[in-house]
This record gives structure tokens, sequence and C-alpha cells, in this order.
């Protein structure tokens, strides 16, 4: 099992005027060979640019901003060559300044993240490809290992539980343990559903809501159940079976699911 690899917050300061590219810290370093040097030529080729790419960068620098940053000198009692102007010393100096507190926002809005690692595994999550219609994250907060099998019972939070039952293998494959993050998957096709909360069934869950969208078919029709926290179920239904049970929007119902039903999936 390979090891979690976390995302980290980054990113890249650029200015922007009259919607395009204006100053980036490529350009700002090419600024600041130029005044080291004296020369674009010389400029380029100490940072691996070519003369020309170098030469269309400080055109389009002066070009964006208010007063030239580099002005070029033909010969004269101080012979030719390149310089940055005051200004462009200014810019560079304010484009560092601004850069530093660009990165110490980066620095505090991942401190500022609760569990911001955390958000790697839910990237992941969303990303999954499965058949399973219905896809939630929750924590494993009860597991209990029996003879062949074991229940496991997942918290989804908002007062949210799903309760499955897995083969003890799986839950060694799956490194399942309390606290651990999981994936509930269930197939829309393996929802029962239920006008009557009090309806007494052999299926260990019991998730109540309310109906938001009937989508009748031809042979089956789909019904979306909102659940607490704004989740959506969706289950499976014979058209028959929408029309006798009366299933419409702003109707309560409740969703019934088998625990061997209930497939569990981890990121790591």
């Amino acid at each position: 099992m390979s090891e979690t690899q976390h995302i980290e917050i980054s990113g890249i300061f650029w200015l922007g005027r009259e919607g395009g590219g204006y100053l980036g810290a490529g350009r700002i370093e090419l600024l600041e060979r130029i005044d080291e040097c004296g020369s674009i030529a010389q400029a380029a080729k100490r940072i691996g640019m070519s003369y020309k790419t170098a030469w269309d960068a400080v055109d389009a620098m002066n070009n964006l901003a208010d007063q030239p940053l580099v002005v070029r000198a033909t010969g004269g009692k101080g012979g030719g060559g390149t310089h940055l102007t005051d200004y462009g010393k200014q810019v560079i100096a304010g484009y560092w300044l601004m850069e530093a507190e660009h990165r110490r926002f980066l620095t505090r809005m991942a401190a500022g993240v609760k569990n911001f690692h955390q958000i790697n595994n839910l990237l992941r999550a969303i990303s999954m490809k499965t058949s399973a219609r219905n896809q939630f994250r929750g924590q494993i907060s009860y597991l209990e290992k029996g003879a062949v099998n074991s229940e496991v019972k997942v918290d989804l939070g908002e007062g949210l539980e799903i309760f499955a039952i897995v083969t003890n293998e799986a839950v060694e494959e799956l490194g399942l343990a309390l606290g651990k993050e999981t994936v509930v998957l269930i197939k829309s096709s393996f929802v029962l559903l239920s006008p009557d909360e009090n309806l007494r069934i052999s299926a260990r869950n019991r998730l109540c809501g309310i109906v938001r969208e009937t989508i009748p078919g031809a042979v089956n029709s789909e019904v979306k159940l909102e659940l607490p926290g704004g989740r959506m179920l969706t289950a499976i239904i014979t058209k028959e079976a929408l029309n006798e049970l009366g299933f419409a929007p702003g109707q309560r119902a409740c969703a019934l699911i088998k625990a061997s039903h209930v497939i569990l999936a981890v990121n790591d």
C-alpha cells in the first residue's frame, strides 16, 4: 500500500494589465540581469532566454508600463547599451515586496484550513469512477469482527450512519480501522423506498429525507431523496411502485438499504 501524498498550497504571482500579462518572476529576473549587464543580449544569455524572446518581453513591459522600464542608447559620448530607468528599478523592488506578501498569504491560508491535508482525499474521492450512483464520505465509528464477516459503521455526519457487512479479508486489505476515512458506495437499484418512516423491515440502514425529484421511465423510475446536510440519495424503483406509493416532490420518505449491499472503498 503506497503512502498518501499530501497536497500543498502553491501559487504563481503575476501582475496583469489591460488584459495581458505584465510582470512575473521571469520578467523581473530579466530586468535584474539587464541592470547588471547593461545588455539585453547578455542578460538573455544568463537566464537561458533567446535574444528575440528577451526583446519581445522588454517591448511588452515598456508598452504596458506608465513609463519605460528599459531604455536603449545607441552610440554617443557614453557609448551604446541598455539600462533600467529609475522607474524600472522601483518596479522591481515593488514586485518583490508584493511577491513576498503573496507567499505569506499562501502560508496563512494553508495554516488556516483545518485538516488541510484531507483535501487530497476529498479530491481523490470526487474523481473516483464507479458505477454506484450513491457515494458518501465518512469515518468509521464502529468495527466488530466476526468469524467470517465484520460489521462496520460509518459516520457520515449530520446524524447519518451507514452499516456495512464486509469480509474480514476486505477489512485487512482496505486497512479499515476506527477513525479511518472511507467512501460508502450504494447502487441505486439496491435502495428500497417507503413512505412509512415506521415500517419494520430487516434492512439495517434507514435513511429518511424529503423527495426532491421523480423521473418516470418506461419501466423503471428514478427518485432523488434529499437527506440531512443536503446529501442526495438516488433510488431506482419500478414505474408501478412509483405510481402505487405516490412518491412526489416534498413528500417524506425513507430509504432502506441492507448492510450487505453497502460497498466500502478507501483512497489509499
